[in-house]
């Protein structure tokens, strides 16, 4: 079992930033890619962006590249999205999740672990 929990979420105006942390505990966390994915209310989840598990491998979905960064500490057992330059779009509920394999990272259906996520409102 990996445990997930999300924070960094809030209000912003929008142009502003926010970084997302996730905090990971229970098995090796090194051992694990990582996702960010986003719900809207009414919509779909949302692949935002994924990282394999050494960190050396980042992909994004593609109204969020060159905005958003993910990262990981694996040292920390965390995982990050620094996000720039923030839309109203942007507004969502975020979550991390772990998956045991970084392909198809965006299908979040290979995600057996999420946190609660974390709520991101961009004010226009």
């Amino acid at each position: 079992q990996v445990q997930l929990v999300e924070s960094g979420g809030g209000l912003v105006q929008a142009g502003g930033s926010l970084r997302l942390s996730c905090a990971a505990s229970g098995r090796t966390f090194s051992n694990y890619p990582m996702g960010w994915f986003r719900q809207a209310p009414g919509k779909e989840r949302e692949f935002v962006a994924a990282i394999n598990s050494s960190g050396g491998r980042v992909l994004y979905e593609d109204s969020v590249r060159g905005r958003f960064t993910i990262s990981r500490d694996n040292a920390k057992n965390a995982a990050y999205l620094q996000m720039n330059s923030l839309k109203a779009e942007d507004t969502a509920m975020y979550y991390c999740a772990a998956t045991e394999n970084f392909w198809p990272a965006r299908n979040w259906s290979v995600y057996g672990y999420w946190g609660q996520g974390t709520q991101v409102t961009v004010s226009s």
